[in-house]
């Protein structure tokens, strides 16, 4: 099938990925968008993991506000160059993020940052429930192991679904974005107030 430039200009504007790329994959697709999209974003998520190493110490600071002041949120993404940090699918990006801090309330960025007394504790209560339940005792350690990931989940950013679409974490969302902007990007640190709670 023949790939007319109409289609490449068209499937460039939906997913943001360069010309060649594009005809690539509408040839691989036979002309389906919907597959040259699912090409792209494999591709894409392959190629950003490639990225994660190189440095990025450029970016912003995005600050949000909500509920009339009710909720505040910082958050530091960084990219590697002041070029991306500038652009309007960087800071798109980054208040996302804002957004997505202020809903889902995430304690920390990553699993690995739950300090280890905190997973613990939420072992025992794990543990503890599934014998009120009366689980049997053989199944008890998959089921603590089944609420320790849940818990993982919700209180980690990078594991929480995305808000706008719950197909997708976080995590698969901020890869899409190193995928179509072409750079590493990092999410630094995240802070999060609501009014009358204590610290």
């Amino acid at each position: 099938m023949a790939i007319t430039t109409q289609q490449i200009k068209e499937l460039r504007e939906m997913t943001g990925a360069g010309i060649l790329d594009c005809r690539k994959a509408l040839e691989q697709a036979n002309g389906d968008y919907d597959k040259a999209v699912d090409f792209l974003r494999e591709k894409g998520l392959a190629t950003a993991a490639k990225r994660s190493d190189r440095q990025a110490s450029e970016g912003v600071v995005e600050l949000y506000s909500h509920g009339n002041g009710r909720v505040g949120v910082m958050v530091e993404v960084n990219c590697e160059t002041d070029f991306v940090a500038r652009s309007e699918s960087f800071r798109t990006f980054a208040h996302e993020l804002a957004l997505q801090i202020a809903a889902g309330a995430p304690l920390y960025l990553r699993p690995e940052d739950i300090p280890a007394d905190v997973i613990e504790h939420e072992r025992e209560i794990a543990r503890a429930r599934a014998r009120e339940e009366g689980k049997p005792e053989a199944v008890v350690d998959r089921i603590v192991d089944g609420r320790l990931e849940k818990f993982k989940d919700d209180v980690c950013l990078l594991r929480q679904a995305y808000i706008r679409d719950e197909e997708i974490t976080v995590e698969k969302l901020l890869l899409q974005h190193v995928a179509s902007i072409g750079e590493n990007i990092v999410i630094r640190r995240f802070m999060r107030w609501e009014l009358g709670e204590v610290s």
